[in-house]
């Protein structure tokens, strides 16, 4: 990002290879409305090109523009006057693929009996995210599917690392609690 800073384009090209699929993921897990994902990503890309005169390395870069992106939603969200509350603010808005990368990992080499089995397990997955309260589902997809941080985590969301910790611990408890009540039913784990 320094680089980019200085005026170095190819420099913006190493960033946005780097961290345009998980930033357009992250946004993808957080939006109410799938039209709104690359609205929110393309501006999120456009205030870092009008930042980068004032940047000041105080976190990582993919916090910067994940912040960045977060705060877009945010205002997206105000501007259309929706409040997202717990499970009532879930919409079916998510990007598949993050955990299907996750769950389907080695899939030319498995059966087509596995492979059906890791798609049920993948769908199961899905399933129980999507009915997590939104701040926890937050924290999940960003340690879980992007790689982040408790103390990156934190600074996104902007609040202590200690309340990430807390959100994580309640989101598996939940993950674990649902996918467990889903084999008593009778489905398989």
């Amino acid at each position: 990002m320094l680089l980019y800073c200085e005026g170095d384009l190819q420099a913006f090209r190493e960033l946005y290879q780097r961290h345009s699929n998980g930033l357009y993921r992250f946004i993808s897990w957080r939006s109410p409305r799938r039209e709104w994902v690359d609205e929110i990503v393309q501006d999120s890309w456009a205030a870092l090109h009008t930042a980068r005169q004032h940047y000041t390395p105080l976190a990582g870069f993919r916090t910067y523009l994940y912040q960045i992106a977060r705060n877009r939603l945010i205002d997206l969200l105000r501007q259309k006057e929706i409040f997202l509350v717990g499970d009532d603010a879930h919409h079916d808005v998510f990007d598949n693929a993050a955990i299907d990368n996750a769950t389907h990992a080695n899939q030319d080499t498995l059966s087509p009996e596995a492979a059906l089995d890791k798609k049920q397990q993948a769908d199961r997955l899905h399933a129980a995210i999507r009915v997590l309260p939104n701040d926890q589902k937050e924290a999940l997809v960003l340690q879980q599917f992007n790689g982040l941080s408790l103390e990156e985590i934190a600074a996104i969301t902007a609040v202590p690392v200690e309340t990430v910790k807390s959100r994580l611990r309640y989101a598996m408890q939940k993950l674990r609690s649902q996918l467990h009540s889903q084999t008593k039913q009778g489905e398989p784990a």
